[in-house]
């Protein structure tokens, strides 16, 4: 059971958004091992950008084109010398290297988690 229950009017506010990956470059000055990931979350949203930590698990030259998850309603924020406009989605593996969250078909960006 989990720690804290909310409500659903609370998760409401939470904008969970699925987008394609266009275009990943390494991240040279992040502390930890990251990529820059530019995803397209369809017309209403645009093109955001962010850092992701998921050097493990993905090449840089497979991202583009993958759909995945990403909350897209937080405050940007600076991480080191780029700035961040949304929030990419995954699990930790058995080691806490992240797995990212996808929808298992293809489906149209910018759609909202129900």
């Amino acid at each position: 059971m989990s720690e804290k229950t909310i409500s659903y009017n609370d998760f409401l506010k939470i904008d969970i958004r699925v987008g394609t990956i266009l275009k990943a470059e390494n991240f040279p000055e992040a502390r930890k091992p990251a990529f820059k990931v530019w995803i397209d979350f369809g017309a209403d949203f645009g093109i955001r950008k962010t850092s992701a930590q998921i050097t493990v698990h993905y090449n840089i030259e497979d991202l583009p084109g993958r759909q995945v998850m990403g909350v897209v309603n937080f405050p940007a924020k600076q991480i080191g010398p780029f700035m961040s406009e949304c929030l990419l989605l995954g699990f930790s593996d058995e080691n806490g290297d992240i797995i990212l969250a996808a929808p298992l078909s293809d489906v149209p960006d910018g759609g909202r988690m129900h």
